[in-house]
């Protein structure tokens, strides 16, 4: 089942885990639909997050916090939120603020699958 709201795609990666494929931006405008679309993954038992961020050209500080957000909310239930294919945009930005110490980051979304056996 694939489910698109917003410019976000949600798709299944395990029993507990998905990818989030999160398109061109996530910034102030559509932070808080992101923040939407991952609490109703989360309250329906979801745990383990893929952010894919290869067509993603904007990722500001609301889009940042909305990640974070998720973070605390899933790490206090052994949870994790991993960056995959994280456009050239958006390694800059974790590079600068350096949240590759937080998020997990993989070359590919299919990379970050195969953590999740």
């Amino acid at each position: 089942m694939h489910a698109t709201t917003a410019h976000f795609k949600i798709e299944p990666a395990a029993h507990d885990a998905v990818i989030i494929r999160v398109g061109t931006s996530l910034d102030f405008r559509n932070a808080a639909a992101f923040k939407s679309i991952v609490q109703n993954q989360v309250d329906a038992g979801v745990r383990r997050f893929i952010l894919d961020f290869s067509d993603t050209s904007i990722l500001d500080s609301t889009g940042l916090g909305s990640i974070f957000s998720l973070y605390r909310q899933v790490s206090a239930n052994k949870g994790h939120v991993m960056f995959a294919a994280a456009s050239r945009p958006v390694q800059v930005v974790v590079q600068l603020t350096r949240t590759y110490k937080v998020f997990r980051q993989f070359p590919t979304v299919e990379a970050a699958v195969e953590t999740l056996a």
